[in-house]
């Protein structure tokens, strides 16, 4: 569902519409007047919504008024919804979305602090602080010199946003800690590639940042494609991290500096991660694991293991064979002959 306190639905859009900025053609049988207010990913969306799918044969399920879609996977759509045939329908979507949602934006007519942002009592303000539109800044909170809240975003109370810090799109807890130079809430890494170049995919999510949160310095949390970017209750980041759309991590999880987690990672509570450890994408990591430092995770860890190593498995096991490869490169020192009178 995409939050009217970040973006605006800028449609109505017909399909004929629709279909003539993507370059496809309505669909037999289907209403060209058909009005797409909204969109969706496609097990979400809902009547009115435009969706996209990338692939499968198998039946597809979704709610969804029309969907972008290849020629060979149309026929798996539900009876109802319109198939608008593309070549790259994620790329489609793409150039389809900006004609129909658009993200709150600072104006540079508004003073530093719009009129319509509510500061509750004992707030602290830096020089040049810019509260955007609706936001909402909780008792007792201090923000930093030169940063930045955008519009309609939400901070708890007895919070501390350092100086140069920037957020949007966000709802924050109480006691959230983000320190200097990061951005909370900017668009993920989400881009199609394409035979004319990489297209950037719009990402129309949130970030929720739950109660004593903190965040260090240089960091980044992305927002979610569609959905929300999640940090549970009491995780603790590291300075230079990045968090990627869609991550969901549990509660207590600590991630040392230089952590890098990719889009749509699942963390569980009380997870331990060393400096520079890595998580390739779609990555699931059970309650209590710890991961060692410099690992590269490209798999599933289960509850309570520790892994280490690149890539990434459990520790013993990467141990072993550590110690294995030192054995086979290790060389005996040479013997020195000597000439004796």
């Amino acid at each position: 569902m995409i939050d009217p306190r970040f973006y605006d639905l800028v449609g109505p859009k017909s399909l004929s519409e629709i279909a003539r900025i993507v370059g496809a053609d309505v669909p037999a049988g289907f209403d060209p007047d058909l009005q797409i207010n909204s969109c969706g990913p496609l097990v979400s969306a809902t009547i009115g919504a435009l969706a996209f799918s990338v692939g499968g044969n198998s039946a597809l399920q979704t709610e969804a008024s029309a969907c972008l879609i290849k020629a060979d996977t149309a026929h798996a759509l539900p009876e109802g919804v319109a198939p608008l045939v593309v070549q790259a329908p994620r790329t489609a979507f793409a150039h389809a979305v900006a004609h129909l949602v658009v993200r709150h934006e600072l104006s540079g007519a508004d003073p530093q602090i719009h009129p319509t942002a509510r500061l509750e009592d004992g707030v602290k303000l830096g020089h040049n602080v810019v509260i955007g539109k609706d936001a909402h800044v909780g008792r007792g909170t201090m923000i930093g010199p030169n940063s930045v809240i955008g519009p309609g975003v939400a901070i708890g109370r007895q919070c501390t946003i350092g100086a140069n810090v920037t957020v949007y799109c966000s709802l924050i807890g109480d006691r959230v800690k983000i320190s200097a130079n990061s951005v909370v809430g900017e668009a993920g890494f989400g881009v199609d590639i394409t035979p004319d170049g990489p297209v950037d995919v719009p990402q129309l999510g949130r970030v929720i940042l739950q109660d004593d949160v903190s965040i260090g310095t240089l960091c980044a949390v992305d927002r979610g494609a569609f959905g929300d970017t999640v940090l549970g209750m009491g995780c603790k980041i590291d300075n230079f991290t990045h968090i990627a759309h869609n991550c969901q991590l549990g509660r207590g999880v600590v991630i040392a500096a230089f952590g890098g987690i990719s889009g749509s990672c699942v963390v569980g509570d009380n997870v331990l991660m060393g400096g520079r450890v890595g998580l390739a994408d779609h990555v699931n990591v059970g309650d209590n694991a710890r991961i060692s430092a410099a690992a590269g995770v490209f798999r599933d860890i289960p509850a309570g293991e520790y892994w280490g190593g690149m890539p990434a498995q459990p520790a013993k096991q990467w141990h072993r064979e550590v110690i294995a490869l030192k054995k086979l490169v290790k060389k005996k020192p040479s013997t020195l002959s000597t000439d004796q009178d």
